[in-house]
């Protein structure tokens, strides 16, 4: 079977479903009173990396849907001032997204879109950008979960603070 842009489109669907509640769960381990954390004066308010990561996903499936990448309004709304706002606005921005793009043509995944001007790639090819985009700022906002006096959720298997709240009872 030749590889088509419908395949690699339909091979990324449900690799971008299954990261979405390991993405929310992250975002919703974030203590509110903490949302302000940063581990370093260069490093980003970790709701403003909860925000970067679900708003870049979110413009990535629209660009490939769409055929071009929309910078506008990629500041994080007033009305999205905490961890679960940033979850709520994720949740529903996503099936959206995910939607448009299950129905993008063939035709318009090999179009090839202008990335800010570094390069220019086939729509399909920012598929795999953006789910690894998530993923690598994902890492980073774990890494400020323990120091905020928070728990590290299960990723990709059973975390320390999953275990240890199985092994005392506790729900988690």
């Amino acid at each position: 079977m030749p590889i088509t842009a419908e395949l690699v489109r339909d091979f990324f669907v449900p690799v971008y479903a299954n990261e979405h509640p390991l993405t929310k769960g992250v975002i919703a381990s974030i203590p509110a009173d903490k949302a302000g954390y940063t581990p370093d004066a260069v490093a980003r308010p970790a709701i403003d990396l909860a925000w970067h990561i679900v708003s870049a996903e979110i413009r990535f499936m629209k660009a490939v849907a769409s055929g071009a990448f929309d910078y506008g309004n990629s500041t994080r709304p007033d009305a999205v001032s905490s961890p679960m706002d940033v979850v709520n606005w994720y949740s529903g921005a996503f099936e959206s997204a995910l939607d448009r793009l299950k129905l993008a043509p063939g035709d318009q995944l090999m179009k090839a879109i202008d990335f800010r001007g570094l390069f220019s790639l086939p729509a399909y090819a920012y598929l795999q950008s953006g789910i690894s985009h998530t993923i690598h700022h994902r890492g980073q906002l774990t890494m400020y979960l323990r120091p905020m006096g928070a728990r590290v959720p299960s990723i990709y298997g059973e975390s320390y603070d999953s275990r240890q709240a199985r092994e005392s009872g506790q729900k988690r």
